[in-house]
């Protein structure tokens, strides 16, 4: 009884080599993105002040005022910033141009024109153009964080930096902010708005599976960068 037999080859060099780089993009699509050190939270560094018997209830260096201002002005003490951000951008623009030519020879009847006929040497051209374009965009971000101060100029501003992360069972969100703050900006109850904070970086990001859905795949991007339509 004849037997049949049936051989499986390796795959090809050239299947994995098509293959591999395929799953190298696959992992490089969505970076797994973490928030950057330079919104790390400041401590005020520690001071020592030795106790003096003296016998009074008063100790230097750790009186503290019942009339004092709990607003933040060292390093180290906390400020709440409350995010009032919104901005609003739109552009428009066209343009329009045409062109029109007409030519026409008229030859003499005589020889050796005579056989030409009447139109033959005409011609005529007509160009029009007309392009329109528009860009609108809009941006809205509300909250509050607490941040730290990290620096205190001589001229009494204050550079304050903070994040905020926020672990959800989908993933990650985390809000980073920084910039200069000055004491006068800053009310009562240690709070202050964002549109009052000068050179402010914010950012407002996340990761996971609702982040990664909200982007475009990784050929998606190829494909739209190389097109030429």
């Amino acid at each position: 009884m004849p037997r049949r037999t049936c051989n499986f080859s390796s795959p090809k060099p050239f299947v994995l080599g098509a293959v591999l780089p395929l799953v190298g993009l696959a992992a490089c699509a969505a970076p797994y993105e973490r928030p950057s050190a330079e919104f790390a939270p400041s401590y005020a560094p520690p001071v020592t002040q030795p106790a003096q018997p003296t016998g009074a209830i008063y100790q230097p260096g750790r009186f503290a005022s019942l009339v004092e201002d709990n607003r933040a002005r060292r390093v180290g003490d906390v400020l709440t910033i409350a995010l009032v951000e919104r901005t609003q951008a739109s552009k428009t623009a066209s343009a329009t141009s045409s062109r029109d030519s007409d030519m026409s020879l008229t030859l003499p009847d005589a020889k050796p024109f005579s056989w030409v006929p009447d139109g033959l040497l005409s011609g005529g051209s007509a160009q029009s153009f007309k392009g329109q374009g528009g860009a609108a965009q809009s941006n809205q971000l509300s909250g509050q964080i607490t941040v730290t101060v990290a620096q205190v100029y001589p001229n009494g501003t204050m550079l304050v930096r903070g994040q905020k992360l926020m672990k959800l069972n989908r993933g990650e969100e985390y809000i980073q902010i920084a910039g200069i703050v000055r004491p006068q900006d800053v009310t009562p109850e240690n709070v202050v708005l964002s549109t009052r904070v000068a050179d402010a970086r914010i950012a407002y990001s996340g990761t996971g599976e609702i982040a990664q859905q909200s982007r475009m795949g990784w050929l998606q991007r190829f494909f739209t960068a190389i097109t030429p339509f």
